[in-house]
């Protein structure tokens, strides 16, 4: 029910949950993103009808596989499909016919019903870099990730104002059992912030655990009736889907939480050199992923996925930040809309090993290519270096910062009175200036976007401050918003219930590392 409130179940210790929540030191949040500006359309018309025609052949006549996955096959040969081993074809227009169930748009609600987010329409929600190993800062260079490290990320975002979103893994905490890390995450999440956040993917049995976690900080009947996690079910192309990833799919769509179904595409490995060729893969394997989370609950809210990068032919590594993306990306987006779908994709994307030139570059043709492709939800939006292995501190505060760009610029151009400044030009006429003029005394505050980050003074004053680069700015403005971090406030008792659920879960199992 999009707009409704966590119904708290009733219990003790509401006297400390006041008391908690009058000495909560409040940070400041933007709103989700609302476009007002025009999508970007690459393709025609006819361009997107041959795309839609030939994913449609692509799983009537190649078809796609789900494997290690016997009541998948099951569930498909229910639906009309044709079942060959774990191959799986799809009458044309059956995944199309099936899709007609999963919204446009929908609420995903945070504990914090004002950070609540709308995904879908014209609206752009904003979430940091997911699934680093290693991450990177100044003072500790590479290295792997810690839960540590997990939890100071999550402040971050936290703090973050252009953030709508805490994410998922931020990054990968490698001191923690495999079997047991999203336990600690979940918590971190729900605990160190009070923005939405995203469930575990990595074993079916850790999203029920993920749910279950919810039920206590939402209320149980909250979660069945409403959508508080969204999470990442990634693709494995070219279009097979395996049992984890479906596994997970399974638990979500059957209790009403969101999956961002994605291709992860590296263009020349995982799908054809060509920008239409890889928009059919990408498109057929969305069909039957979103077509896969309405057989099991229609009505399910879901996400059109494309995580899109090309290809360095010489060493194989990834590239991005490349025109080919961008077409890839302004395509998916009109292929996403055509089918009336959420759309995710773009971010902070770059190969650099530093937050340096070559990171600033790709990450804002990256950023800026998301905008005007129509993304709902960019998922890496800060954080992101080395094609997604490392989560670096200060690139995560630099990229947050510029996601404030991207709020200015959506919001397209004012014509009301005001902005049309008659008065203003009346006042100054032809040779003066306009400082001191009424009309900018009166929006000088609001008028210009303005960096928290970047510096703009004069070299004389930036040279006796130290002669500080972008990185020296962004590793100081970390310590600040760390050491500025306050905790939001939450209820003693669901504190109290997900610690213990924590501890029990992580004593019913021994460690495991791989």
């Amino acid at each position: 029910m999009a707009g409704a409130t966590p119904r708290r179940r009733s219990r003790g210790g509401g006297g400390a949950a006041r008391r908690a929540e009058r000495t909560a030191i409040k940070i400041e949040t933007a709103k989700y993103i609302e476009r007002n500006i025009p999508n970007f359309e690459v393709l025609s018309e006819e361009a997107l009808d041959i795309i839609e025609h030939n994913a449609e052949t692509v799983l009537e006549e190649i078809g796609v596989n789900f494997i290690d996955n016997p009541a998948a096959l099951e569930r498909w040969t229910a639906a009309g499909a044709e079942v060959s081993g774990e191959r799986v074809r799809i009458p044309r227009g059956l995944a199309r016919q099936l899709i007609k169930t999963a919204p446009s748009q929908f609420t995903q609600h945070a504990r914090d019903p004002g950070k609540s987010v709308v995904i879908g329409g014209n609206n752009l929600v904003l979430a940091p870099v997911y699934g680093p190993p290693f991450v990177r800062d100044v003072q500790g260079g590479r290295r792997y990730a810690t839960m540590d490290d997990f939890n100071k990320f999550v402040k971050l975002a936290y703090m973050s104002k252009w953030l709508h979103h805490s994410g998922g893994t931020v990054c990968e905490p490698t001191d923690v059992p495999v079997n047991k890390r999203h336990l600690d995450m979940l918590l971190a999440h729900m605990t160190l912030s009070d923005k939405p956040f995203m469930g575990s993917v990595t074993d079916p049995s850790r999203a029920q655990d993920s749910v279950e976690m919810c039920e206590i900080l939402f209320g149980k009947d909250f979660v069945q009736e409403n959508t508080v996690m969204t999470s990442l079910i990634n693709i494995n192309s070219p279009m097979t889907f395996d049992d984890v990833m479906m596994g997970a799919l399974e638990v979500y769509a059957r209790n009403n939480q969101a999956c961002i179904v994605s291709p992860f595409i590296v263009g020349g490995a995982m799908a054809p050199v060509s920008v239409a060729g890889t928009l059919t893969q990408v498109l057929a394997e969305v069909l039957a992923g979103i077509a896969y989370s309405q057989i099991i609950r229609p009505g399910a809210p879901v996400i059109f996925g494309a995580m899109v990068t090309s290809i360095d032919m010489n060493s194989g590594a990834p590239t991005f930040g490349t025109p080919e993306a961008s077409h890839i990306t302004y395509g998916a987006g009109q292929l996403a809309r055509r089918l009336g779908l959420p759309f995710r994709s773009a971010g902070s994307f770059c190969g650099s090993k530093l937050p340096d030139a070559q990171a600033a570059y790709e990450t804002s043709n990256s950023l800026n290519m998301g905008l005007m492709a129509g993304v709902n939800f960019m998922l890496h939006a800060c954080g992101w270096l080395e094609g997604g292995l490392v989560a670096d501190f200060e690139k995560f505060v630099m990229d947050a910062d510029q996601l404030g760009a991207l709020h200015g610029l959506a919001k397209g151009v004012n014509m009301d009175e005001n902005a049309q400044a008659m008065d203003a030009i009346r006042e100054v006429g032809p040779g003066g200036h306009y400082l001191g003029c009424a009309h900018t005394q009166a929006n000088f505050q609001s008028a210009f976007w303005k960096s928290d980050l970047l510096d703009y003074k004069p070299f004389e004053t930036w040279e006796e401050e130290g002669a500080r680069d972008t990185r020296t700015l962004a590793s100081n403005r970390v310590e600040h918003l760390l050491a500025n971090y306050r905790q939001p406030s939450l209820d003693p008792e669901i504190a109290g219930a997900l610690a213990a659920y924590v501890a029990e879960k992580k004593a019913s199992m021994p460690d495991a590392f791989i």
